[in-house]
C-alpha cells in the first residue's frame, strides 16, 4: 500500500482538479497539506505543512507518495531536501519556473530564489509542452536539477482544472510507474 500527500499549488486545487479527484478516490489513504495561506504562500509555512501531512500519512503506511502540482512541487522539493525521509516518492506535476515571466513572485516571494537540487528519493517530473508557468525546456532543466526523469504529456497548459484533464488517467498511469501501485 501507499499513502499519499496531496500538495497543491497557489490557491489550492478545486474539486475539478485531478489532485482533488485522486484524493477523493484514495479516501483515508490521502492527506492534503493545510498551510496557513493558499493565496500568499510562505515557503517555511508550506514546508511545515508538508511535514505535518507526511507525519499523518506515514502513520498509515510506510510508503508515502508526494503528489505535488505547480508551486507545491517546490514545497515538496524543499521539504525533501530538509527532511530526507525514508520510503518517499515524489510525483511533481507542472513545476513553475521561478525565473520565468509568469512566476507569481509578488504573491509568493519566498519561492522566488529557489533552485532545483538533487532529491533524496525516486521522483518523476511531469510537464506540459505549453505550460505558461514553465515550458518544456524549463521543466526538463528542473528535472535535471532534481535528478529526476521528466515526462512531457503534450500540450495541456498548466495541468490544472482549466486544462480539462478530469480524472487524468494518463497522469495516474505515470504515478503508477513511480509507485507500482
Amino acid at each position: 500500500m501507499v499513502a499519499y500527500v496531496i500538495i497543491p499549488g497557489i490557491d489550492g486545487s478545486d474539486d475539478k482538479h485531478w489532485q482533488s479527484r485522486w484524493e477523493a478516490e484514495w479516501g483515508e489513504s490521502a492527506v492534503r497539506i493545510a498551510p496557513g495561506s493558499w493565496t500568499r504562500p510562505d515557503l517555511p509555512q508550506w514546508v511545515a505543512a508538508v511535514q505535518a501531512a507526511y507525519d499523518s500519512a506515514a502513520a498509515r503506511d510506510s510508503r508515502v507518495a508526494l503528489v505535488a502540482h505547480s508551486l507545491g512541487c517546490w514545497a515538496a522539493a524543499e521539504w525533501l531536501g530538509a527532511a530526507r525521509p525514508e520510503g518517499v516518492l515524489a510525483f511533481l506535476a507542472a513545476p513553475p519556473d521561478p525565473r520565468g515571466p509568469m512566476f507569481p513572485g509578488a504573491a509568493a516571494p519566498t519561492f522566488v530564489e529557489l533552485s532545483a537540487r538533487p532529491l533524496p528519493c525516486p521522483a518523476l517530473v511531469v510537464a506540459s509542452d505549453d505550460d505558461p508557468y514553465g515550458d518544456a525546456t524549463a521543466a526538463a532543466a528542473l528535472a535535471s536539477g532534481w535528478r529526476a526523469p521528466w515526462h512531457s504529456v503534450g500540450a495541456h497548459g498548466h495541468l490544472n482544472s482549466a486544462s480539462g484533464l478530469g480524472d487524468w488517467p494518463a497522469g495516474r498511469a505515470l504515478l503508477r510507474t513511480l509507485t507500482g501501485a
